[in-house]
């Protein structure tokens, strides 16, 4: 009986150790900020889905409207092709839809939200270029200035 006490002893001891805990401290051991989640895109209702997974990598998609006369007003997505987080430092290049891709280099950062249920907890902060190839198959290239704010998440 007292070798079984000893034993969950133990074993609540070496659990709280790896979870970087003191057995008497109930704190837990602070995480790294997940960016994960839906921002705001260029024009109300679209958004951008942000996924970080191990060692940095990111995934994602943007929904925009379409605005090319084969698609205007149509709700596309643009699913990321390549995207990294280094720390703070966020990038990523959309796969193409209709002759138009994008290429993101940027930040993100705690915004003004108070909490991660609040609009702008994070934002995300860069240069944003929109790549669209023309009838002519000319490439043409419009970078912008852009900040997107997270959207309030669901407790």
């Amino acid at each position: 009986m007292k070798l079984a006490g000893v034993f969950q002893l133990l074993l609540l001891t070496c659990s709280s150790l790896l979870a970087g805990q003191n057995p008497q401290d109930p704190t837990p051991a602070k995480t790294a900020d997940n960016y994960s989640g839906m921002y705001s895109f260029l024009q109300d209702g679209e958004f951008v889905q942000i996924t970080v997974e191990d060692e940095g990598r990111v995934t994602g998609f943007i929904s925009r409207y379409g605005d090319s006369d084969s698609d205007r007003g149509a709700f596309l997505d643009q699913f990321f092709k390549q995207g990294k987080l280094d720390g703070s430092k966020l990038s990523f290049t959309t796969d193409v839809v209709h002759g138009v891709w994008y290429e993101f280099k940027g930040t993100v950062e705690r915004g003004e939200g108070k909490t991660p249920e609040d609009q702008a907890y994070y934002v995300v902060k860069g240069a944003l270029t929109e790549y669209r190839t023309g009838a002519d198959k000319k490439i043409t290239s419009k970078p912008r200035e852009v900040t997107f704010k997270s959207f309030p998440r669901e407790v």
